[in-house]
């Protein structure tokens, strides 16, 4: 069994851990693409994935074929100027990058599609599965999310690096309403937009890797650019899709008394950690003395993205365990310092939000590992196998 290591915090506590005991998966599926399309081949796939392997293994697998997207994307696009002819000095992307991404993001979705399959088939389905699979889901938003902008980049034929920044936004939050959605229902809605985002990535990079980012070089009418149409088809999707879909359930929740019934400040007290973090991080980055957004976009996404994801982590444990989520996650204070800071000396603004990112990076991997650990020494089971190896 796991041994608690010396630098190991125990961030659940005995009621969460109770909480987790009673836990029972609930969900519903109603994506058409989903139930007619993907469902049926998961099916077929799984079927050739060997019963001794783990289905965290899976999750894990998939969520690192997006992390290898965002690290080949860095290493030839870092400033997205690769898609730009005003700038000669950064060269276009290899196409056979793009064939490389949208094999990448296949994997994953399908790795992603099949490792509950694979728990049922194993007869280890549990709590630890889901919240390793819907955590790690919570970080690849923004790494996919981010690759895609290196497909338009910064050109006239795209968006500006503050308008992607609100881009992100819009997959956080819509993200993270579903979360919050079944903190209050007791159900986690899966949103349409999920399987379609991701089918339409998988199709955008073959498309790139076949005609060049040149391909995406057209103006529809009204002179709207292919970045544009992404852009509010992204705001579109969120508005009509997404946002009342979940007001709605939870106004049904309490209608029919199905859900958690909190009352009003209960209900929306996991929402203040992610405004905090919107509000900080928007006020320092449309107000940067040296304007950081425009020298380093990347870095940003990357903070935000990373800190995004350990705050909604944490309502992941709170609505699987049936407890109060946090309202002030101690991650949110590197974010607020580095704001202040950059004010205070604006010569290193820059280098403040390098200092968060690292710190961020380093604190949910370890608030990640802490919890995988600490629920697996609880449940006695093993990460990544299925068999119970005792120390």
């Amino acid at each position: 069994m796991h041994r608690k290591l010396r630098f190991e915090v125990e961030y659940l506590t005995e009621e969460h851990l109770t909480g987790f005991e009673s836990y029972k998966y609930s969900s519903l599926d109603t994506s058409p693409l989903s139930v007619y399309v993907m469902h049926p081949f998961w099916n077929k796939v799984v079927q050739y994935c060997p019963k001794w392997v783990a289905p965290n293994v899976l999750t894990f697998t998939g969520f690192l074929f997006t992390v290898l997207n965002f690290m080949l994307f860095a290493g030839y696009d870092y400033y997205f100027y690769a898609s730009s002819d005003d700038n000669p000095e950064y060269p276009p992307i290899p196409q056979w990058v793009f064939a490389v991404a949208a094999f990448n993001i296949f994997m994953a979705y399908t790795l992603d599609g099949i490792d509950g399959k694979q728990a049922r088939r194993t007869q280890t389905s549990g709590p630890l599965g889901e919240l390793f699979d819907h955590g790690l889901d919570s970080w690849t938003a923004m790494l996919i999310t981010v690759c895609m902008y290196s497909v338009f980049g910064r050109t006239d034929h795209s968006v500006s690096p503050l308008r992607m920044y609100f881009i992100l936004w819009n997959v956080f939050i819509n993200f993270y309403l579903s979360h919050w959605e079944k903190y209050n229902t007791g159900v986690l809605f899966l949103p349409w937009g999920y399987d379609a985002s991701m089918l339409a990535t998988v199709i955008v990079f073959t498309l790139t890797s076949i005609g060049g980012h040149e391909a995406w070089k057209f103006e529809l009418p009204g002179g709207i650019s292919a970045g544009m149409m992404f852009e509010m088809l992204f705001y579109v999707s969120a508005l009509v899709s997404n946002l009342p879909v979940v007001l709605w359930n939870i106004y049904n929740s309490y209608k029919d008394k199905t859900g958690k019934m909190r009352t009003f400040p209960e209900a929306i007290r996991p929402l203040v950690p992610l405004l905090l973090l919107l509000a900080i991080s928007t006020i320092w980055i449309v107000h940067s003395p040296n304007d950081i957004l425009e020298k380093d976009p990347r870095i940003i996404y990357f903070a935000i993205g990373t800190i995004f994801s350990n705050i909604c982590c944490r309502l992941i444990v709170s609505q699987m365990s049936n407890t109060r989520c946090e309202i002030l996650p101690w991650i949110l204070l590197p974010v607020a310092v580095g704001a202040i800071f950059s004010f205070i000396l604006p010569s290193v603004d820059l280098e403040c939000m390098y200092l968060v990112s690292t710190v961020a990076l380093v604190a949910h991997i370890h608030y990640g590992a802490c919890v995988v650990r600490q629920m697996c020494r609880h449940f006695r089971i093993q990460t990544f196998s299925i068999k119970d190896h005792s120390d």
